[in-house]
Order: structure tokens, then C-alpha cells, then sequence
């Protein structure tokens, strides 16, 4: 897959997240706009009734749990996927069409979590780690190249917009290859907090 297959959504490399606080109940979104402050997407989560009273006797860390990720369109151009789990989340990355392109594994090193974003096959494609209570976190591949980072320190057009806990930035090195494997690094890192919030 080259640059020209990929949605317009994933040729980006500067992203703002921001969590909206819904009138559904049971629901989590977040709003994705680009370096421009123009919003580009949305990323969202239903959760079921009977998720989140079964949440009162049952930790919501082993519930599964689905993200889509929406153009402005509302068209689903990527889904997170994880499963019943109870151990380390091992979480599936799938495309437009609902096929797996990749996958997001939760390590733990030096008692600190760590995030493997791999490819189709299950090979390592690149790693999340960092601070994560200062949400300061670096994105390198299997070389420890750098990819892109996940930050709440920046200066520009949204900075005033951008101070809480539930807003962050997610950057993407110029050189990052255009392809399949990008999709599945921004889509990672892009519902880093959703994923750490249901991982808890």
C-alpha cells in the first residue's frame, strides 16, 4: 500500500487529541485535529449497558472493548480491537475494510508500561514508551529510530486549547514510511489514552 492508497486521515503527521464528555451516558469520544486546528476525524467508543454493570464486580481491564476511528465523514477508516483479556492487553489494529493490519501489545519493562505496535504478521514495527505521568512518550522503531512522539508540551494554534489530562499531541517524523504499517502506528498512538484508561 503507497502514500496515495492511504486515507487522507493517515497522511497527516501532526495530530491534536481532545476527549469530549458526551450526552450518551455510555460512550467515550475524542475529537482529532490536524496541524491546521481543522478537525479531521473522531474517534469513538460504545460501551454497553452490561459492560458497565458488570464494571461494578468486575474489573474493566479484562473487558473487551472497540474504538473506531471516523473521518469527517463518519466513515470508519480504522478499528481497535481487544478481546476478553487477563494479563497483558494484546489488541488487534484493523483497516477500512475490517481486515488486520496490525496489532498493539502492553509489555511492562522496568515496571513501567510499554506499547509493541506491530504489523500483520505480528512483527514489532515500533514501540510507545516514555513517561506516562508526564505523557511524554517516544514512538522508534524495531532500531530505535526515531517515529513521532505523544506530548502535551507544544507552542502554536491550539496550545491554549490543549492543557488537560485528556488532551494530547501526537507527532509523526517526516520520514515515516507511507503505508500500511503507518496506519496501524498513528492509529496506535493516536487511542494511547483510551487504551491505558481500559487497561486500568
Amino acid at each position: 500500500m503507497g502514500q496515495t492508497n492511504l486515507p487522507e486521515f493517515f497522511k497527516c503527521d501532526d495530530y491534536f487529541i481532545d476527549e469530549k464528555v458526551g450526552l450518551l451516558k455510555f460512550s467515550n469520544a475524542y475529537k482529532v485535529y490536524g496541524e491546521q486546528g481543522q478537525q479531521i476525524g473522531n474517534i469513538q467508543q460504545i460501551v454497553p449497558v452490561w459492560h458497565k454493570i458488570l464494571r461494578l464486580f468486575i474489573s474493566k481491564a479484562l473487558f473487551p472493548f472497540a474504538l473506531d476511528i471516523k473521518d469527517m465523514n463518519d466513515v470508519v477508516i480504522a478499528s481497535i480491537r481487544r478481546g476478553w483479556t487477563f494479563w497483558f492487553s494484546k489488541i488487534d489494529i484493523l483497516d477500512a475494510n475490517g481486515e488486520k493490519i496490525g496489532g498493539i501489545n502492553q509489555k511492562f519493562k522496568l515496571m513501567k508500561p510499554l506499547f509493541h505496535i506491530t504489523n500483520q504478521y505480528g512483527e514489532t514495527i515500533a514501540q510507545i514508551k516514555g513517561d506516562w505521568k508526564a505523557w511524554n512518550f517516544s514512538i522508534v522503531d524495531s532500531n530505535e529510530k526515531p517515529l513521532g512522539a505523544i506530548t502535551k508540551k507544544w507552542a502554536g494554534i491550539l496550545k491554549e486549547a490543549f492543557t488537560t489530562a485528556d488532551k494530547y499531541r501526537v507527532t509523526i517524523e517526516k520520514d515515516c514510511p507511507e503505508d500500511v504499517n503507518k496506519i496501524a502506528i498513528v492509529a496506535g498512538a493516536i487511542t494511547i489514552d483510551m487504551v491505558l484508561k481500559e487497561s486500568k
